[in-house]
């Protein structure tokens, strides 16, 4: 038997009722509009730059939420809103966009694009590299830097990348050395201040939190703290608890938040020793035994850009070699592990 609706029943607006996915193959025009229209916010807008009428454009809207099965904006009284998923859809646009003008630069006739790509770790990207790398940019306008942060050990001969620094143990690196890891306690100001919970001896690490890094299974849940440890004496480090993090950006950021007590890598941390974001609790520093590298690609040889760059970190390093971190009393000589 069929039923009737009762004839108040209200059906969803046409724009919202979106149903299962008809496609999963998607028109490039439709992407374009609604790359046109996320930037706008208005379908009336994005018809102007279009050369579409609004109903059009937003008919067009309309055909890829359907073809993707979800809304991607809320319908407001003179407004859209970006959903979730809107904005999932917005990055993925824009970025295949990129993409594509990279792509386009690449082919057109004239001038080549002047290019160099690096590879790094995201703690030497994040605390050295960035802070610094506007000074090359400006000496080189033309040249267009390409940073990959990345822990993943890349093959540079096998990829388009000309150069990575490597942190790795100083008997097996080659090329270029920048500088080489020394290890000591940082912690937020903050934290010294704090008369409840002294940090004056390494025994005072029992009131506080460590912050780590997430080891492999097998490892001790410290093992980024040893080398100090190794330099003070001390088989172990007993603390309140640990917080783990798998990238060491965030332990630091987690230090800088006053959050407990971080292994420091310095020079890598030297900019935020000097303006007083971290301190050093305790004097005492040690020797990693561990650097970065500057290593070369075989076909950067043939960039002039990439070289140039190799060679500017290498000054870079020169001119940036860390003073002591300020510590309670003077600092003794360092000492390697």
């Amino acid at each position: 038997m069929v039923r009737m609706q009762s004839g108040n029943a209200k059906a969803p607006p046409p724009a919202l009722a979106i149903q299962p996915p008809r496609s999963r193959r998607l028109r490039l025009d439709l992407l374009h509009t609604f790359e046109c229209t996320a930037r706008h916010l208005s379908f009336t807008k994005a018809g102007e730059e279009l050369s579409l009428s609004q109903s059009a454009v937003s008919r067009q809207i309309q055909q890829l939420e359907e073809s993707l099965g979800v809304p991607l904006y809320e319908r407001r009284h003179r407004a859209l809103v970006l959903t979730d998923a809107g904005h999932v859809m917005q990055r993925a646009v824009n970025d295949s966009l990129e993409r594509l003008r990279d792509a386009a630069a690449r082919v057109r006739p004239g001038a080549p694009l002047r290019q160099v790509a690096i590879t790094c770790t995201p703690g030497f990207a994040s605390f050295w590299l960035i802070p610094r790398l506007a000074r090359f940019t400006a000496s080189h306008p033309q040249v267009d830097v390409r940073l990959s942060a990345t822990l993943e050990l890349v093959d540079l001969d096998r990829s388009q990348l000309d150069l990575a620094v490597r942190f790795v143990p100083s008997d097996v690196g080659t090329g270029p050395v920048l500088f080489e890891e020394e290890v000591q306690p940082l912690c937020s100001p903050r934290l010294l201040r704090d008369p409840r919970r002294p940090l004056k001896s390494p025994a005072d690490l029992a009131h506080h939190t460590l912050l780590t890094l997430d080891m492999p299974r097998g490892e001790a849940p410290t093992v980024d703290w040893e080398p100090w440890l190794q330099v003070m004496g001390l088989d172990t480090v007993r603390s309140a608890n640990t917080m783990r993090f798998t990238l060491y950006t965030e332990a630091v950021a987690a230090a800088v938040a006053g959050q407990g007590v971080v292994i420091g890598r310095l020079p890598l941390l030297g900019e935020l020793v000097r303006s007083g974001q971290l301190v050093a609790p305790f004097r005492s520093r040690g020797v990693s035994r561990r650097g970065y590298f500057v290593t070369m690609a075989s076909h950067a040889a043939n960039n002039p850009d990439a070289q140039d760059f190799a060679r500017w970190l290498v000054a870079e390093a020169e001119q940036a070699r860390a003073p002591q971190a300020p510590a309670r009393k003077p600092s003794t000589a360092n000492r390697r592990v």
